[in-house]
């Protein structure tokens, strides 16, 4: 799927476009993480099981081309960074508590079936 590399011109559906902008395996792990504060990528690295240095640097890459986080760089001895939510990044959270509490309703359903 190349929503984003579309045209003006041809219609892009707004569900896909959104879709898309958080699909990777550890795109919304990070949003978790990162609601609660400003992280550096070492904190992600402790706190998202087996995700690859390079898998993460470039999806947080991603997520700051979208719109979804803003990287601060430190000038300082060692290099710091920290990445924090913007505000279209804390509208994220709020549509990903509702589809956690979806994700439950569905288990209910599922555990009612075995």
């Amino acid at each position: 799927m190349k929503t984003k590399e579309r045209t003006i011109e041809e219609k892009i559906c707004p569900l896909e476009f959104a879709v898309n902008t958080i699909s990777g395996k550890w795109k919304i792990p990070i949003v978790w993480q990162i609601n609660e504060g400003k992280k550096r990528p070492s904190e992600f690295l402790r706190g998202i099981g087996k995700v690859d240095r390079r898998v993460l640097n470039q999806q947080l890459k991603e997520m700051e081309k979208d719109g979804i986080l803003v990287k601060e760089a430190f000038n300082e001895l060692p290099p710091r960074v920290e990445y924090s939510l913007t505000e279209t990044g804390k509208s994220l959270v709020e549509v990903l508590w509702l589809l956690n509490k979806w994700g439950e309703t569905l288990l209910d359903k599922n555990s009612d079936l075995e």
